[in-house]
């Protein structure tokens, strides 16, 4: 007997040391989550608004052409300032305790952000072509009342493709990655219209524009026959090298997440099962990290942004100086004349 009641004394206390074990294991888990988000917050929202601010205070930024780098930046931002504040709110009480009403807010605004992103990343793409494949045509196309006109189609594709969330009942939370967000499994049929529609098209779409350009852009460089060349500076391709690999980044980010969805939505009864739940948690992480990035690429591979961030950082040092440029900066206002996204003097010319 008392064999017996020490063995089951010892079972006891070995379950609850397993017990115990997961619990770390989960808490640990729990805190890299919230560090990343916290990482990725505060690095979104200082990127974005000195995205915003450069074009803005900038005479060689501030032009219609880079109106879709800001409308990015926007789509950036929004997450960062109440769907993710949200989601590290769920992480610290390791549940949603902010109601249903946030819950379906938090999830259309982030559908916002990621649909915006996508289509902004696709205007800018077909900008960069008109721009370097067709120039004699792009001061025509891209004058400053069409660039509005095209921004404001963006974003009305945006909440037109974001409202059906509603009818379908897809924004729900998911306790996996604490956030009220998309969920992959109610409709099937809408879920691979989701992938394809909103990833997939818009991805051959801005992959034909920077393929183009790319043949065009090594066609210069191999040229054989002088006069018959399109003479393109080397920031016009530095330029075109930033938005390809804002593109890039992605797309590498969120294919993970739209691959699992659309694997999903293919066969839920076989392949949800055999998704390991780290997987699916790394892919929304990895996506919800991809909005800081952009700021970061603009600054790394644009000296304008670069020096830009740097007189913007240094004037914040200087409250009265800041202050001081910002208001002569709003008195220049936006130019009328066109111009590539990213920056204003750069000028591709073609020699017939």
């Amino acid at each position: 007997m008392m064999d017996l009641a020490v063995k089951n004394g010892s079972d006891r206390l070995s379950q609850n040391e397993g017990d115990s074990g997961l619990s770390a294991s989960s808490g640990g888990v729990s805190t890299a989550l919230a560090s990343v988000l916290i990482f990725t917050i505060v690095v979104d929202i200082l990127g974005n608004v000195l995205v915003i601010l450069s074009v803005y205070r900038n005479k060689k930024l501030r032009n219609a052409g880079n109106i879709f780098v800001v409308s990015l930046s926007v789509a950036d931002l929004v997450v960062a300032l109440y769907p993710y504040p949200l989601v590290l709110t769920a992480i610290f009480h390791n549940d949603w305790t902010m109601g249903d009403l946030h819950c379906q807010v938090s999830g259309f605004i982030m559908g916002l952000s990621v649909i915006g992103s996508i289509l902004n990343i696709t205007a800018i793409a077909i900008n960069r072509y008109c721009y370097i494949c067709h120039s004699l045509h792009y001061d025509r196309l891209y004058s400053l009342r069409n660039t509005c006109c095209y921004l404001g189609l963006t974003w009305l594709l945006t909440a037109l493709a974001t409202v059906p969330n509603f009818f379908v009942g897809s924004l729900q939370y998911d306790p996996r990655i604490y956030s009220c967000t998309f969920a992959q499994t109610v409709s099937s049929y809408y879920t691979i219209s989701v992938v394809i529609i909103h990833f997939l098209i818009p991805l051959l779409v801005v992959s034909y524009c920077y393929m183009r350009i790319w043949v065009l852009v090594i066609q210069v460089k191999h040229r054989v026959k002088p006069e018959q060349r399109t003479k393109l500076k080397p920031s016009d391709v530095r330029n075109f090298l930033t938005m390809f690999m804002v593109f890039v980044l992605f797309a590498v980010c969120w294919a993970p997440l739209n691959l699992i969805g659309l694997a999903v939505a293919i066969n839920p009864v076989k392949i949800a099962p055999k998704i390991p739940e780290w997987l699916f948690v790394t892919s929304y992480f990895m996506a919800y990290f991809n909005s800081c990035l952009n700021a970061i690429i603009y600054g790394l591979l644009n000296q304008n942004f670069r020096k830009e961030y740097k007189t913007i950082l240094f004037a914040l040092c200087v409250p009265r100086l800041f202050l001081m440029e910002t208001s002569r900066c709003a008195t220049e206002g936006l130019k009328s004349k066109p111009s590539p996204a990213v920056t204003n003097n750069n000028v591709a010319e073609i020699n017939v």
